[in-house]
């Protein structure tokens, strides 16, 4: 799609992924090496009363499967930044997390052959249950900018 193909409410849903205990202490133990996130013992006695994902990797996992829904990919010129990210429950190994994502607001350039996407996003899991929402600025071009 290019910037033109994008109307105000367009959504799209992305496919669904899971996170292995494996997978999620990995990623911790590089990027946020909190016990929740790498100690099963200690993320046990935690307040989530056991492993889960960092808000970190699951925002990663989200922007990986949305572009695997191939909406943003081919007029994609980057985004200047995410807004109002929200982690709202923990994802937890095993979960199946897939991305819905809202057309909220497109502006066209006025001097340059592109504009701006505003996107609004829900994260769920398998339970249809909200675990992460954001908004992203996406940049698109135009199909004359090709």
């Amino acid at each position: 799609m290019f910037f033109e193909d994008f109307e105000v409410g367009f959504q799209f849903t992305t496919p669904t992924r899971s996170l292995s205990e494996a997978e999620i202490m990995e990623y911790a133990r590089v990027y946020d090496p909190q016990p929740f996130h790498i100690d099963p013992g200690a993320a046990a006695r935690s307040i989530y009363g056991g492993i889960i994902a960092s808000g970190l990797q699951t925002c990663a996992v989200a922007f990986a499967q949305t572009l695997k829904a191939n909406v943003l990919n081919e007029s994609s010129l980057g985004s200047p930044g995410m807004d109002k990210i929200r982690w709202l429950k923990p994802v937890r190994p095993g979960d199946e997390i897939g991305v819905t994502g809202t057309v909220r607001e497109v502006t066209p350039s006025a001097t340059r052959p592109r504009g701006r996407v505003v996107i609004d996003y829900e994260v769920t899991n398998q339970a249809g249950e909200v675990v992460l929402s954001y908004s992203i600025t996406h940049m698109q071009r135009r199909r004359s900018e090709k």
